[in-house]
């Protein structure tokens, strides 16, 4: 009710396509595709299926161990704050160091994300602290891009496609990849 008062109403988002009917149901607004300033260099990687949960994690921190071996940045999403301190300590104990941002320290949080683009670095974000950031590359990672990993499928499709968004950036080079195991809620 409060968007109706308006006389002219718009927005920007890089998922609006999937919820087009809703917009023309609830405001009256159509959705219009805008292209892309530079050229999207955004892979996505086969998703990695895994029996149980315990088999997912450690192949998330194999994959990250890799990644950081090549300098590469690196943002895992998590689907609520348990997950990524579970990921936090399996991090902790393969000797690998990480920033946790899971919307429980604002004042810290811009800070992390400044330096998430930096070479080696490994973020860890729940979906909402994640959402609609940028993550900067710095010059010894312009080459690398940023790598997405995703720990789980959420409800709706569109945080997934928000987090994996978050790398392949203004024609910056980037990855993203899924692992799930048999035993996730979805």
């Amino acid at each position: 009710r409060f968007f109706r008062r308006y006389t002219h109403l718009s927005g920007m988002t890089g998922t609006a396509k999937e919820a087009r009917g809703e917009f023309r149901a609830v405001y009256g607004l159509s959705v219009v595709r805008v292209p892309t300033h530079r050229v999207l260099r955004r892979e996505k990687l086969p998703d990695r299926v895994f029996e149980t949960v315990a088999e997912k994690w450690q192949a998330v921190v194999d994959r990250m161990l890799a990644l950081h071996k090549k300098g590469c940045p690196v943002l895992v999403g998590t689907r609520s704050v348990a997950a990524s301190e579970h990921l936090s300590v399996l991090l902790k104990q393969a000797g690998l160091r990480h920033q946790v941002l899971n919307a429980k320290f604002d004042q810290h949080e811009a800070e992390i994300i400044a330096r998430a683009g930096e070479s080696g670095r490994i973020t860890i974000a729940t979906n909402m602290a994640g959402r609609g950031t940028d993550i900067r590359l710095g010059r010894k990672t312009r080459q690398l891009g940023l790598h997405v990993i995703l720990t789980e499928r959420h409800e709706a499709g569109r945080i997934d496609r928000q987090l994996a968004g978050r790398c392949g950036r203004q024609g910056d080079p980037g990855c993203y990849e899924t692992f799930v195991s048999m035993e996730d809620p979805l």
